[in-house]
């Protein structure tokens, strides 16, 4: 807790300037995930607009009064082509429209997919900084992941000790499946991912009534009250339930150490 209050103090006292103020020109993300490198390496006046998923709290991954110093952008081209930035970093599934209108208008942009593991992530975080110019804040971020994973990879048991079996809920019934970052993360820290038991090769919907049979050791998900966890507690009244905040979820970078920190805790508690 006092970390995440030093880091939101050092990242608001960033944002003393008035971010992407001026005729132009800086950096614009449309991609939630690449905001929380941005504002971790690029002075705020630098940062011409971030997503405006950043500034919803069911989609950020960065302090909401962090966010809300900058512009917050929808994702129009007219919108971003407006604003005349050197660099326009987005989703490689924005509509393929709206990236023939960013190459008309002469923006120079990023494409970048989600990443499917800790290095796939780290290799993303070096891409942004080398594109803003900024590599040794991306070395930093990767440095602190290196030492988180160090820290909370689980070392190996037995070898005939079955890791105890976790889903993990983004949303409602949308559970983390195989292949995925968050899958790997889970892995690490000594958990075996439930999700193929019950068929979920992919992240997919897994409802309370499908699993009653075969409950996994515990299940985690970001809400503490909503529909879905109030049926899965009254149908799986043994299983412990745990809270894996949906900021942890939303993105790797910067987010990933204190996902695995959480992760590791929920399952020291077993």
């Amino acid at each position: 807790m006092r970390r995440g209050a030093i880091l939101l103090a050092l990242l608001l006292g960033g944002c003393a300037q008035s971010p992407g103020a001026g005729g132009g020109g800086g950096i614009v993300s449309t991609n939630p995930c690449v905001d929380s490198v941005l504002v971790r390496i690029l002075p705020p006046a630098r940062i011409a607009g971030i997503s405006h998923y950043s500034q919803d709290p069911s989609a950020t991954s960065i302090p909401l009064a962090v966010a809300r110093r900058f512009r917050g952008i929808a994702g129009t081209a007219e919108e971003v082509i407006a604003l005349h930035p050197d660099l326009v970093i987005a989703s490689t599934y924005t509509p393929p429209a709206t990236q023939a209108a960013y190459a008309r208008a002469g923006l120079k942009t990023l494409l970048l997919g989600i990443p499917d593991s800790i290095a796939e992530s780290q290799a993303q975080v070096k891409q942004i900084a080398d594109a803003v110019g900024a590599p040794a804040g991306g070395a930093r971020i990767n440095a602190d992941i290196d030492r988180a994973v160090a820290r909370w990879s689980r070392k190996d048991g037995p070898k005939d000790d079955m890791p105890p079996s976790a889903l993990l809920y983004i949303s409602g019934d949308l559970a983390t499946g195989g292949s995925t970052l968050l899958n790997e993360m889970m892995t690490r820290v000594g958990f075996r991912n439930a999700a193929a038991s019950y068929g979920l090769t992919h992240t997919g919907t897994l409802s309370a009534e499908t699993i009653v049979t075969q409950p996994p050791a515990i299940v985690i998900a970001p809400e503490r009250a909503s529909r879905g966890t109030a049926l899965r507690r009254r149908l799986l009244p043994r299983t412990p339930q745990a809270v894996f905040p949906r900021v942890l979820i939303n993105c790797g970078g910067p987010t990933i150490p204190p996902a695995l920190e959480r992760l590791a805790a929920i399952r020291a508690a077993l």
